[in-house]
């Protein structure tokens, strides 16, 4: 009996210390939660500090920084400015041509025209260069003002003061490119002041060529009044120049570029003779 006493009472001693362990397991658990958890807390705070001093440099290095001005004009403009082009290209150097012969659904526009018959064509656009770079500001000022005011806008929500001076816009046309450029000086002022002057949207595309080569077509178009194609494309290898003639004596020129693809196309009507002649 006493061995089975001292048994039983081993036993429940044995319970007691299992119990006790148990407690003591438990308030360890809750103490290393505590503890990771001011440390997350902890971390959390360092981390916010860190992002607090150093966001800044941190949005320019991953590119969230605002763009400079060029680089925003530029992709807020070009696409703009390529449809533009495209839509002279096929109409004479015109958005809206008067006097117009009608070829695959668009309106070419008569550079060099006269009504009658057996007389030379008057020179429409003796300064076809100048009327283009016209016609692409005028469908290009609206759009270039709202690009310019979202710029500044862009800016100020970047927390920069943004100061503008002698805003003025201007189209040109030049050798293998079109640049819309802005003749102004943009300062932007955070911490430090930043100073841009004078900026430009470019496209890559030869309008200025073959514009040049369109206005000595119409030259000769008014002096002889039949050009020989042929003679451009011996000398510009990289020239298609095709003439389609009509019967009421009208010519539709189209000069392409088979390496861009870039074309202009425009009409005339000079020494034109009567049907049957």
């Amino acid at each position: 009996m006493e061995k089975e006493g001292k048994n039983i009472f081993g036993k429940s001693g044995q319970g007691k210390d299992l119990q006790t362990d148990h407690h003591v397991d438990f308030f360890r658990k809750k103490k290393a939660q505590v503890t990771i958890f001011i440390i997350v807390a902890i971390v959390i705070v360092i981390i916010g500090i860190f992002i607090y001093l150093f966001y800044p440099s941190i949005k320019s290095s991953l590119g969230l920084e605002t763009k400079n001005p060029s680089q925003f004009l530029q992709d807020c403009l070009a696409t703009d400015l390529k449809n533009s082009i495209d839509k002279l290209g096929v109409t004479g150097g015109s958005f809206a041509p008067e006097n117009y012969i009608a070829y695959k659904g668009d309106k070419i526009e008569y550079l060099c025209y006269t009504k009658e018959y057996y007389k030379p064509c008057v020179n429409q656009k003796p300064n076809l260069v100048g009327s283009i770079e016209g016609e692409i500001y005028q469908s290009l000022k609206d759009k270039a003002s709202f690009c310019f005011d979202s710029m500044k806008q862009n800016y100020e929500n970047a927390g920069y003061t943004i100061d503008v001076s002698n805003e003025k816009v201007q189209v040109l046309l030049l050798p293998k490119r079109v640049a819309v450029y802005f003749n102004g000086t943009i300062t932007l002022t955070r911490g430090e002041s930043q100073r841009y002057r004078g900026f430009s949207v470019v496209l890559n595309n030869n309008l200025y060529e073959l514009a040049s080569i369109a206005q000595s077509i119409v030259n000769w178009e008014a002096s002889y009044g039949d050009t020989e194609v042929t003679r451009y494309m011996d000398y510009y290898r990289n020239l298609k120049v095709q003439k389609l003639k009509r019967d009421d004596g009208s010519k539709i020129f189209i000069i392409e570029d088979t390496n861009t693809e870039n074309k202009f196309q425009f009409a005339t009507r000079s020494y034109a003779f009567p049907a049957g002649y």
